[in-house]
């Protein structure tokens, strides 16, 4: 499995938050955040001790759209929730009344231990026939047939496992892509595609992910533009400027096109859950 380089790392004991695989964790043990709640905190943790405006963060994370003061407060609570930082005595996030919030918790150097955490070994007991269906998929994709799996079955029987194990054999390949968005339960204001941009936002930060970012960029802008994390101020006005008045229709056109580019020469396993 893929080492985390410390460059990308911030810790914060007990947490710590890799940047580029947008994971945050209590020690070893991943925590789920949503993408904006994410990138909430990423902010806030670029600025430690510095008070970062309600209007720094909402054009950094909604950039060119609309939201009020609600949803990003909604995000600070979930951020919190995944901390258990109190608000009334925090240790993390402190409140600046009516202007911000203020990362106040003590960073510390990447060790040696957690440059090397590695995700644990997938052991899918039992489940090989429908590993092997799986594979059988894949190698009809790589010649270039498409292919469209539904892995189903009453809750907690493995589903789960059964895909980490699929994907888990992948990494590394040359030649095949994977990206991977999760369907969660979330409070505030609902995000259209939110699995597929977490999907993607994922496999642009790979580190073959430049390429991905400039397939975006010429062939579907209106997808990197709910991405401006992943490019700079320049191209955001940009792209910005070129898709003004663009409608869904074109939205799903555009993912269609890039997703024919991409795979005319890699074989991209997307994993919606």
């Amino acid at each position: 499995m893929r080492a985390s380089k410390p460059e990308n790392l911030i810790t914060f004991p007990p947490f710590r938050l890799d940047v580029a695989d947008q994971r945050l964790y209590r020690n070893s043990d991943p925590i789920d955040l949503r993408p904006k709640a994410f990138a909430v905190l990423s902010h806030l943790l670029q600025r430690p001790g510095q008070l970062v405006t309600k209007d720094e963060l909402l054009e950094t994370v909604w950039p060119d759209t609309v939201v009020s003061d609600g949803v990003l407060k909604v995000c600070i609570r979930e951020i919190r929730e995944a901390l258990s930082d109190d608000p009334a005595t925090p240790q993390f996030i402190e409140t600046a009344h009516r202007r911000g919030y203020r990362f106040i918790g003590k960073l510390s150097p990447v060790s040696e231990a957690t440059e090397t955490v590695r995700a644990p070994e997938v052991c899918a007991v039992g489940r090989e026939a429908e590993l092997q269906v799986l594979r059988e998929a894949l190698d009809k994709a790589q010649t270039g047939e498409r292919q469209i799996l539904f892995v189903t079955g009453d809750p907690g029987i493995g589903k789960t496992t059964v895909v980490d194990a699929f994907l888990q054999n992948l990494n590394g390949a040359a030649h095949v892509w994977c990206a991977r968005g999760q369907c969660l339960e979330q409070y505030g204001e609902a995000e259209a595609y939110l699995p597929v941009l977490e999907a993607l936002g994922r496999l642009c930060r790979d580190p073959r992910g430049q390429s991905l970012i400039t397939l975006l960029r010429q062939h579907a802008p209106m997808w990197l533009a709910q991405m401006p994390a992943l490019i700079d101020a320049e191209t955001r006005v940009a792209v910005q400027r070129e898709i003004q008045g663009a409608t869904r229709e074109r939205m799903l056109r555009e993912m269609a096109e890039a997703i024919e580019t991409l795979t005319a020469e890699h074989t991209l396993v997307f994993v919606l859950e």
